[in-house]
């Protein structure tokens, strides 16, 4: 008899979205319905989860169902490690029983060189560690099995030299901590050589000498998070090793804190958005190992960042499939920003945010009361290991970034990490075909093209990335070449206190060649408050519309769709954006209209518009380009007429730049 499940209806609520999160015990109750609607989806023997969704991945089937059970342990872990209980944690040691059981006919199978197989050992190996009644709900033949499965084949095989060897670590902790058959040899040698992917200041690259790639799996999915949980469960054993782990936390702690911004919305960046609230796990993960937090910050507001964030996604309605399974995407299904490792089982690794459940009730993470930590944080920071400034003078947390690329270029990878800002309120797009602006979505990038506008290259390798200062203000300089025989030279300037919903983007273009150019602001949402329907032109009384006429995609020879560059042009729906040009006069004669971007290729909006400026530079020409960046997000009791109130009033050419525009 096949066992019912959540049905989301028209207008339906989760349950996930409808718990009052206040405390550890609610806290508990939203997991629950993370874990309730995938009991359908169980295989007969409970080995395999098949979620929703028919979407294949560059590994095989049954591999994409190990991670359908295998990532929920994660959060089941946790919930049981802290005491909890679910009604359906037999599911998972049945599972588990007949998952490693090699004749069992929903036998997992034995992982092959750098198997996908290796990541889901991850989870089951915590889960050994700290539930024990999954071990001790397994026979004797069972336990062999697991033994085999999880510690005999990982330690045979070959692996990718980036986080996955955590993974492999977690394998033999977690059988160690069982007695069971393990190796220490391998465990020692990957914790050794994960040892020298560390750079400093607590920050580790997913990766070898050679790759820069400092994103969220440098701290909440992976390296950070899981040297917390080594600390953790083997400290006693090896203190000093443990105690490193500790102060590289402690000391990353106050450059992540500026990634969270007031509502609790994380900056999306870089790959594996999808695993949604796995972006705060490092937190739970500091109160876990017990780390000495660094001043100013205080567990209070460590909770706060926890809560805030998995309050912000309990607004976010349409992540669900009708079921109640989470889906790939972000705000809402989109197989656009996926992975090429983004199954229908992959979302669950959002279940890492609940180590938390894992921390003792009596710890101050649960005794105290929330803060901000927005009230100590420095407004602006520069933070050299990623290549990041980040600031929240203008009513968001913003990131510039230079520097960033994942070590194959993965679908989007220009967007994931070489966009010039990253927002908390703007989230960015990436590119749903490969023809025109509308496809590639250019927001807060440049893009280049040499065939007339059906191709587009954005910044994604860089010969140079580094932190600078101009007249005692952090810049990040980067030099870059989109094509063969066109270099440009950009330096990104943050907001400042006294015109803080302005940025500046600064490009030294030298091309051999003719080439278009793009040059995009935030992504914005084209919906009007009335009807629905995309953005008319700026109404005043309504404090909603564009500026020139947005009209659609493949007209653009319409006058009224095309503005003056040192007019700009601006969007407001959700708070305002814009872009102006600030170099008339000087070289360039760029001219401003509006992006109708294809739709689902924004993170958090389905439909969006992207200000944007345009030009050509004739081939054997240098030109300048000075861009200057509005957003002014929403914000609650803001009247939206206000919006604008800073559009008219831009940043001048700083006197250092006029400087070096002379050189």
């Amino acid at each position: 008899m096949a066992t019912k499940g959540l049905v989301l209806g028209y207008n339906g609520i989760h349950p996930f979205g409808q718990v009052d999160l206040k405390d550890r015990a609610s806290v508990q109750d939203l997991l629950r319905t993370l874990l309730d609607p995938l009991e359908p989806f169980f295989s007969p023997q409970k080995a395999r989860v098949r979620c929703p969704g028919s979407t294949a991945v560059r590994f095989d089937q049954a591999a994409s169902e190990v991670e359908g059970i295998c990532r929920p342990l994660w959060g089941l872990s946790c919930l049981l490690a802290g005491g909890g209980e679910y009604r359906g944690t037999q599911w998972w040691i049945d599972g588990i029983a007949s998952g490693t059981d090699p004749e069992s006919p929903e036998y997992w199978g034995y992982p092959r060189d750098n198997d996908q197989r290796m990541v889901e050992m991850c989870p089951l190996g915590y889960a050994l560690a700290v539930a024990p009644e999954i071990w001790n709900g397994l026979s004797e033949k069972q336990r062999g099995n697991v033994e085999m499965w999880l510690g005999n084949s990982i330690n045979e095989k070959n692996m990718p030299d980036t986080n996955w060897l955590w993974f492999r670590v977690f394998a033999n902790l977690g059988l160690k901590k069982n007695g069971g058959r393990f190796s220490q040899e391998r465990l020692d040698g990957d914790i050794k050589h994960l040892d020298t992917f560390y750079r400093g200041g607590g920050w580790s690259n997913d990766g070898p000498e050679g790759i820069h790639q400092m994103d969220y799996y440098s701290s909440s999915f992976a390296i950070q998070f899981l040297q917390l949980l080594y600390a953790k469960l083997a400290g006693d054993e090896e203190p000093e090793r443990a105690g490193e782990f500790k102060k590289r936390a402690h000391q990353i702690a106050l450059d992540l804190a500026h990634y969270y911004d007031k509502e609790g919305r994380a900056i999306p960046f870089g790959r594996s958005v999808g695993y949604r609230f796995a972006m705060c796990s490092f937190w739970g993960a500091l109160a876990y190992a017990n780390v000495e937090l660094p001043a100013p910050l205080t567990w209070g507001m460590v909770k706060g960042i926890v809560m805030r964030h998995l309050r912000w996604w309990q607004t976010q309605h349409n992540m669900w499939s009708p079921s109640g399974t989470l889906t790939i995407g972000y705000s809402y299904p989109n197989m656009y920003i996926a992975e090429n490792y983004n199954s229908p089982g992959s979302p669950y690794w959002a279940c890492l945010a609940f180590i938390c459940l894992a921390v003792p009730e009596d710890h101050p993470f649960w005794t105290s009361k929330e803060e901000d930590q927005w009230s100590v944080l420095p407004l602006t920071k520069e933070i050299p290991q990623p290549k990041h400034i980040a600031t929240n003078i203008g009513g968001h947390c913003m990131l510039l970034s230079s520097g960033q690329a994942c070590s194959y270029p993965m679908k989007g990878t220009h967007a994931k990490y070489g966009c010039f800002a990253y927002s908390s309120e703007y989230a960015y797009s990436v590119p749903p075909g490969l023809f025109s602006l509308e496809q590639y979505a250019l927001a807060s990038q440049l893009g280049f093209s040499d065939d007339g506008g059906e191709h587009w290259k954005a910044r994604r390798l860089f010969e140079y990335a580094g932190l600078e200062r101009r007249a005692s203000v952090p810049v990040l300089v980067s030099v870059w070449k989109p094509f063969k025989g066109v270099i440009v030279r950009t330096i990104l300037v943050p907001p400042q206190e006294e015109m803080p919903n302005w940025h500046l983007r600064i490009h030294k273009i030298k091309t051999g060649r003719e080439v278009m150019t793009a040059d995009g602001s935030f992504a914005i949402m084209n919906e009007n408050s009335k009807n629905g329907r995309y953005l008319d032109l700026y109404n005043e009384e309504l404090g909603e519309g564009t500026s020139p006429l947005l009209i659609g995609n493949y007209d653009l020879s319409t006058p009224a769709a095309w503005s003056a560059g040192d007019a700009g042009s601006f969007a407001v729906s959700k708070g305002a954006v814009g872009i102006k040009c600030l170099e008339t006069g000087l070289n360039t004669s760029r001219r401003a209209n509006l992006v109708n971007a294809d739709p689902n290729s924004n993170l958090v909006e389905s439909r969006t518009t992207i200000p944007t400026l345009q030009h050509t530079i004739r081939a054997g020409e240098t030109v300048w380009y000075i861009s200057a960046i509005y957003a002014k997000p929403p914000a609650e009791g803001v009247d939206k007429k206000s919006y604008l109130d800073g559009w008219n009033n831009p940043p001048k050419i700083p006197e250092w730049l006029k400087g070096e525009m002379l050189v």
